[in-house]
């Protein structure tokens, strides 16, 4: 592990998801199809998409998956702060089921049919549900994956966005670094199955 970069496993930027910051959420959604259905079927899909400045075309946010579907319900912003309430799993505290079907009937959270949600949505803006990556969430090119693989863990990240000094280049998704992993650990189960074998 230690001869790979982040570089060896990291999406190009150009072959990812973008969206300029006064996009639409339905501009978002579609932006992130588009991409999926050019991106190399063999490998897992897209699940974020990156917010670009208008002026200067940087990196100035992200939405993943569960940003869209918080945003879907704008009651949350009434439990707490979005960012924080963005990455908190409340389970994880202990919180039973109980607990949180209550935070559900308090706060209203989707009371309205699914299609009647979706329709008002649509029309959202971008830069109103992103969130601004943390230093955390950055990573050199030129790393050893198995310091990006900590960065991962330790922040409950689901990608890393790869720099090439100042200059985004990339994403590190959590699921090319796993498949990595995987096959790494089957080659080493059949490097052990041969050995036996001689």
């Amino acid at each position: 592990m230690e001869s790979i970069i982040v570089k060896d496993l990291m999406v190009p930027l150009d072959e990812y998801a973008t969206v300029f910051e006064d996009a639409t959420l339905s501009d978002a959604i579609s932006a992130l199809e588009e991409t999926q259905a050019q991106f190399d079927q063999s490998k897992y899909m897209h699940r974020a998409i990156l917010v670009l400045e208008k002026q200067t075309g940087k990196v100035v946010g992200k939405l993943s998956q569960l940003d869209v579907i918080r945003s879907l319900e704008p009651n949350y912003d009434n439990i707490g702060q979005k960012d924080s309430l963005s990455r908190l799993n409340l389970t994880r505290f202990g919180f039973s089921a109980q607990f949180m079907e209550s935070i559900m009937k308090q706060y209203n959270l989707w009371d309205e049919p699914l299609d009647s949600i979706c329709r008002k949505a649509r029309r959202k803006k971008v830069k109103d549900i992103m969130y601004t990556p943390s230093d955390g969430e950055y990573v050199q090119e030129s790393y050893p994956l198995n310091k990006a693989i900590h960065q991962l863990i330790m922040g409950h990240h689901q990608s890393l966005i790869v720099t090439r000094g100042e200059e985004i280049v990339g994403i590190l998704r959590l699921t090319d670094v796993f498949m990595k992993l995987c096959a790494s650990l089957k080659s080493q189960d059949a490097s052990n199955t041969k050995d036996a074998e001689i």
